[in-house]
């Protein structure tokens, strides 16, 4: 019971930061994207 606990902890973290970085990424695309459509610089 324990090593499915622990290892389920250990597992979850992939999940965790897979989504964050496809939240980030989105949120890159959609601002690069405005930034074209009203001719404005990114930085």
């Amino acid at each position: 019971m324990q090593t499915i606990i622990l290892g389920s902890y250990i597992l979850v973290w992939p999940a965790i930061t897979l989504g964050m970085l496809g939240l980030i990424s989105y949120a890159v695309v959609r601002d690069y994207r405005e930034a074209r459509r009203t001719n404005a610089d990114m930085v």
